[in-house]
């Protein structure tokens, strides 16, 4: 059963409190805190924002200098990122807590706290283009859709959804282009699960490998594609039906999966190797593979999350062991830096 709660009893003025003080407005289930000034409310250079989640911080990369240039606190166990559309606002998962967590890009405040109740856990998270922040909620076998808590620069009205999944271990989230549907990988469950966002359907759930982690969305949304890390595979599935269409052998312990851009590559994060899996998506085929370390050194680095950069020129890798992310260019597979972060650094957000 789709469970609704409205926050918010009015809109609130971003304008209205100074950080951290005791003027902060408070509206259901979230809090408030101040803004920038109107001036700076954009971070005007490339940037690479990483969730530590031993530190229990955030930090700011400049991709310009490969230099960290901010680290602030952020909250206990952090796990994935989202940037809004406008570049304003990063939004971080809390995965040791129950809330979701909005900071200004720029100077890495907080600006509002969402609470998604007892046990949420969430970890995987997904800023819509349309203003909508979707985030899994493991501890609650659910996802939650956070409706627009940003228009323009107000925090205001808005309604919270919990879909369930009915699955242990609700991990990683895909969402439709048109929001009419959303994917979750349950590491516990072995099972990726379908979310009707607009209708009355029922999760439909899936067993796909064992412990099926990395998620995304072709840009079609034609594929879903699933990288299971217990079983060294990755998939493309019906998005609609469920049904599994391609089964692709990868590198071990594949974590996560990223789509390019460009609509035409996948790549699959293999932990166990320090490497990454190159998939062709029209073919399903594997077509290279690029070493990021060796595989002896693979334990001593532990990649885990991956991302690419706005134009498809780079993949970020956050290697969490050694508190680095590296930096690697795709045309030819070398690593071109490793951007230093706080303490266990994992979820990554960029803004081009």
């Amino acid at each position: 059963m789709v469970r609704f709660l409205a926050l918010g009893a009015a809109a609130l003025s971003l304008g209205a409190c100074a950080p951290g003080s005791d003027k902060a407005g408070k509206a259901g289930g979230w809090t408030v805190y101040a803004p920038l000034e109107s001036s700076d409310w954009v971070t005007d250079t490339p940037t690479l924002f990483v969730a530590n989640k031993r530190g229990n911080t955030l930090s700011k990369v400049d991709l310009e200098t490969g230099e960290e240039v901010l680290r602030l606190k952020s909250c206990v166990n952090p796990h994935e990122l989202a940037t809004s559309s406008d570049g304003v606002y990063v939004a971080l998962a809390c995965y040791g807590g129950q809330t979701v967590d909005i900071f200004f890009s720029k100077n890495l405040e907080r600006a509002v706290t969402i609470d998604l109740g007892k046990n949420a856990r969430p970890h995987g998270i997904v800023w819509h283009e349309d203003g909508a922040i979707y985030v899994s909620a493991e501890g609650r076998q659910s996802i939650f859709k956070i409706g627009s808590p940003v228009v323009g620069r107000i925090f205001g009205d808005f309604q919270l959804t919990e879909y369930p999944t009915g699955k242990e271990g609700s991990h990683m989230i895909a969402v439709a282009p048109d929001e009419s549907a959303a994917w979750t990988t349950d590491l516990s469950s072995k099972t990726v699960t379908r979310i009707d966002l607009v209708g009355d359907a029922p999760p439909l759930s899936v067993t796909v490998g064992e412990e099926p982690e990395g998620i995304a969305l072709a840009p079609d949304g034609e594929t879903l594609w699933v990288s299971a890390r217990g079983s060294n595979q990755a998939f493309a599935l019906d998005p609609v039906t469920m049904e599994v269409r391609e089964t692709i052998e990868t590198g071990r312990f594949p974590l996560r999966l990223a789509i390019r851009p460009q609509g035409d590559v996948a790549v699959t994060s293999d932990l166990m190797d320090g490497g990454l899996t190159v998939i062709d998506l029209a073919s399903a085929e594997v077509i290279r593979s690029i070493a990021v370390s060796s595989p002896e050194e693979a334990q001593d680095r532990f990649q885990v999350t991956i991302l690419w950069s706005g134009d498809g020129s780079k993949i970020y890798v956050a290697e969490t062991a050694s508190n680095t992310v590296a930096e690697v260019d795709y045309a030819t597979g070398t690593v071109l830096r490793r951007l230093q972060t706080g303490e266990g650094g994992d979820g990554l957000a960029i803004l081009p």
